[in-house]
């Protein structure tokens, strides 16, 4: 049934484009009939497979392009799972945070729609033409749902957007192209693709140049810049499936098919410069740098969303140094910080880009100090405490464990990554309490106007769906934190099957 998943989506987006202009509560609810479906769909599936994720269970099967050995491959293993349940789970929670959506409601929902049906395929994709074509797909509805729906300089975060993805793009189908030709295997199967034994000589350079064309979309420094800007420009759902979904699609890709299908890439060159000799010690850098820069950059903002979008970038940076671990613990903890970031950065976004901008009408800090948010928007203080605490990676949500797998996994690969991460895990605390007091919990003195305009036009009361969609995330992140084995005895498996052969 995993398969339905993408069906639903994108025959979801075609009702929505096919239905009668001006039906805005129709549309909304014919949107969250469809990810309420595709979250039931993904339950069923990880339940269905708990503890047995080592294994790809096939879905579909079925001949392509024939010639050329390209089949229509769904399969899941452990690690396909959980994230098409972290895809479910953002579905929802993006459908009721965009309630409020009233421009073009029906267009809204259709590409929200089609970016769902994506990134389930690509989750879903076992067959490496499939897979880009997937990724493919899932690029184009969010250039639309930020140059329509966005805000601030939407057409040039849209844009950027999408230029940085598609150069991403055009790396990777280089590389599946000249791994395709090198293999002679005659089939593009990710399984088959693994056992094909490329010489070493071309994963050298295959390895480097995939990794870095997915890991743009994964906001890796220095290709990130596209990241804070997007999420920014977005509308709330938008931001939620860039934070929460679509930076792990290029996570994912270089997980599953630049280490799967090229881990002696990531073998010592047999000399050093400077004590980095391997590709392995380029990206962990990278990813180093990426966790305290963006931690740092955080910490500097004066816009809210920004501090939001920037702490993506570090949290990011997380994964990505959990991949290139090459340890078990590693890689299962980089896996799970992208189900976690993808939990809290939605909630986050969802807090200060739906619950306090509507309200509010400004994102900036300074403004924001002088209202009292804690008193006058109770519910989006408490909300942010909680998904700030969850964020700053304390015991009792998934952040926790998460990064703690990291880090444990960057200490046995080379100690000196665990000392620089944990830089930006301290500025993190920072940045995430200089955000919540000044938003929330200022003490700055009201002006005269201030307490006139309070009492002349109060905010608006919170709505269901924000409750709703609030309690939905934060439970989640509660309670893989509180009892993080109902997704490690899934992911550990598969963790162990790619590292150990390839992806097989």
């Amino acid at each position: 049934m995993l398969a339905w998943t993408i069906y639903l989506s994108f025959a979801g987006a075609l009702i929505e484009v096919l239905m009668p202009k001006g039906k805005a509560m129709l549309a909304r609810c014919l949107a969250l009939a469809v990810a309420l479906a595709g979250l039931a769909i993904a339950v069923s599936g990880f339940i269905h497979g708990m503890g047995h994720g080592r294994e790809a269970v096939v879905l579909v099967d079925l001949p392509w392009v024939p010639s050329m050995g390209i089949h229509y491959l769904l399969a899941a293993d452990g690690i396909s799972r959980v994230l098409v349940l972290l895809t479910g789970l953002a579905a929802v929670a993006g459908v009721l945070f965009s309630w409020n959506i009233e421009l073009r409601t029906n267009e809204f929902f259709a590409f929200f729609l089609a970016l769902i049906g994506g990134v389930y395929g690509v989750f879903l994709s076992f067959d490496l033409f499939l897979l880009f074509v997937f990724y493919e797909i899932a690029i184009v509805p969010k250039y639309f749902l930020i140059a329509i729906w966005g805000s601030t300089r939407r057409e040039y975060a849209a844009m950027k957007l999408a230029l940085y993805s598609f150069v991403g793009s055009a790396m990777v189908l280089i590389g599946l192209l000249a791994a395709y030709a090198a293999s002679g295997s005659h089939s593009t199967g990710l399984v088959a693709l693994g056992h094909a034994n490329l010489p070493v000589s071309s994963q050298m350079w295959l390895f480097p140049l995939v990794f870095v064309g997915f890991g743009i979309l994964a906001g890796m420094w220095p290709f990130h810049t596209w990241a804070p800007t997007g999420h920014v420009a977005a509308p709330t759902a938008a931001s939620m499936l860039l934070a929460g979904v679509v930076m792990k699609l290029g996570a994912y890709g270089c997980l599953r098919v630049a280490i799967g299908l090229f881990p002696h890439g990531l073998d010592p060159w047999g000399f050093s410069i400077i004590g980095v000799g391997s590709w392995r010690d380029v990206f962990a850098i990278l990813a180093v740098v990426g966790i305290v820069y963006g931690a740092l950059v955080a910490l500097a903002q004066t816009d809210f969303k920004f501090v939001i979008g920037y702490s993506s970038v570090s949290h990011m940076g997380f994964v990505l140094l959990g991949l290139v671990t090459l340890n078990q613990i590693g890689v299962t903890g980089a896996v799970l910080q992208m189900f976690s970031h993808g939990i809290i950065a939605g909630l986050l976004f969802a807090i200060v880009g739906r619950i306090v901008y509507e309200r509010t009408h400004t994102r900036q800090l300074a403004e924001l100090e002088g209202m009292h948010l804690s008193r006058r928007i109770p519910f989006a203080a408490w909300a942010f405490v909680i998904a700030g605490i969850a964020s700053m990676g304390l015991p009792g949500f998934s952040g926790f464990v998460a990064e703690f797998q990291v880090i444990v996994g960057a200490w046995i690969a080379k100690p000196w990554w665990t000392l620089a991460a944990g830089l930006g895990i301290v500025v993190g605390v920072a940045y995430t309490w200089r955000a919540m007091q000044k938003a929330f919990f200022s003490d700055a003195p009201q002006t005269a106007h201030g307490l006139e305009q309070e009492h002349k036009h109060p905010f608006a009361a919170i709505t269901w769906p924000e409750i709703t969609g609030t309690v939905l995330l934060a439970s989640v992140s509660l309670v893989v934190g509180l009892y993080p084995k109902i997704l490690l005895d899934t992911i550990e498996p598969a963790v162990a099957a790619l590292l150990a052969g390839g992806g097989r």
